[in-house]
């Protein structure tokens, strides 16, 4: 199948600020839900999603936590100096939040040019603990930056006593406290994201129970969500824009778990864009006939450049067995996989979301699932009031057959 040339214009639309959700409702399950099959449109709520899926099905929810990212430094002068951690360097955000003493990570800096070179930013922490910024060097993907610190506190805990939440660039507000708790998931247990997976933030006890009660499984993977996904294309052809490359951690027990259903509801662009990935990854795999190291990044047109006829199960099932050979329990890899329209959805009958930004890879995404029948969909969600981006309404769309 051929890279489409696909005009980036074609995912352009008119989106008021006043459509955009600045804060998140009070109750997170009573946030409007559109549902779409078929081109048909019904209106609810999250609170009575389970009415909309069927039973025996599994529902795949990202478990990523968004990490306190953003520190702020103020000079003495007055400057104020901002460091937004994106990832780690070389390693997974789970094993340098996990660090003592010193973590390198590539980062987005505010006021840079007040950043004078051999300067080092400092912090002192209530217990008296001393950190030190350093600047390392400038590439196209960022900031190195250096931590340093005195005692035994990990990363993970400096971070959570410096650094803020770092929600969205489009709410046009700074973080607030209640933040740190609406811009996370209920479950979210895996800390290294640097932005929610947002359809998942509206998910409540309550909601959990009700899909249990109809036989519906609760699965969990893992994407570390980077500051590229709100990323705008600029390039005028989509696939001239360089994907994003994001963090995957996916576990033996998932996998097991997703052979055992005829349906997948994937929870978010994210949880898609995963199951999507371990589909590629495991068809690579299978060709190499080995497992990849966990510094393997899965190409951004790896489904245009390949064909594959292998169903879901069968490419599970080949996967398990690499991983059983290998001995591993879980695979670690950076996905840069762009859904882009043609593409065939092969792992999920279902897909949970919010509704996205203009010109967003996030949109093409949607445009893919839709068959390019986006446009009706989000003209009725503007003309009927939903609430638009992260803290805002969504949608469940039945996916035309993948296989």
């Amino acid at each position: 199948m051929p890279i489409p040339q696909v005009s980036t214009k074609d995912f352009d639309y008119y989106l008021p600020d006043d459509k955009i959700a600045k804060y998140p409702l009070r109750n997170r399950d009573e946030s409007k839900l559109l549902i779409i099959e078929e081109g048909e449109f019904k209106e609810d709520i999250y609170k009575n999603i389970h009415e909309y899926l069927l039973q025996n099905s599994c529902m795949v929810f990202n478990n990523s936590k968004v990490i306190p990212a953003r520190l702020t430094y103020l000079k003495p002068s007055g400057g104020i100096i901002e460091i937004f951690c994106l990832e780690p360097r070389d390693i997974t955000p789970s094993e340098a939040l996990m660090q003592v003493k010193t973590s390198r990570w590539i980062c987005m800096i505010g006021g840079l040019k007040k950043w004078k070179k051999n300067e080092n930013l400092e912090w002192t922490l209530p217990d008296h603990t001393v950190i030190e910024a350093s600047y390392r060097n400038q590439s196209e993907f960022g900031v190195e930056v250096e931590f340093n610190w005195n005692g035994e506190l990990t990363f993970a805990e400096v971070i959570e006593q410096l650094g803020d939440i770092p929600i969205p660039p489009y709410l046009l507000r700074k973080a607030e406290a209640s933040d740190s708790i609406r811009y996370q998931t209920t479950y979210a247990s895996i800390s290294g994201s640097v932005a929610a997976p947002t359809a998942g933030l509206h998910f409540t006890e309550k909601v959990f129970e009700s899909l249990k009660l109809k036989k519906i499984e609760s699965l969990f993977l893992t994407l570390h969500v980077g500051a590229g996904t709100f990323k705008p294309v600029k390039a005028n052809l989509a696939h001239e824009h360089e994907m994003h490359a994001e963090w995957v951690e996916i576990k033996k027990t998932l996998l097991q778990q997703l052979m055992q259903f005829e349906n997948t509801i994937a929870v978010g662009t994210t949880s898609l864009r995963t199951l999507e990935s371990i589909y590629w990854y495991a068809f690579l795999a299978v060709q190499k006939n080995s497992l990849f190291e966990e510094d393997y990044i899965l190409p951004q047109f790896v489904a245009y450049t390949n064909v594959s006829n292998f169903s879901r199960k069968e490419i599970l099932k080949s996967l398990l067995h690499l991983m059983d050979i290998e001995k591993k329990e879980s695979i670690f890899f950076k996905t840069q996989i762009m859904i882009m329209p043609s593409y065939k959805i092969r792992m999920v009958d279902y897909l949970v979301t919010n509704f996205h930004q203009p010109n967003s890879t996030l949109l093409m995404l949607i445009s893919a699932v839709t068959k390019n029948k986006w446009k009706p969909i989000y003209e009725f969600a503007l003309a009927n009031n939903y609430r638009f981006l992260s803290y805002g309404d969504g949608c469940l769309i039945k996916i035309e057959t993948t296989e």
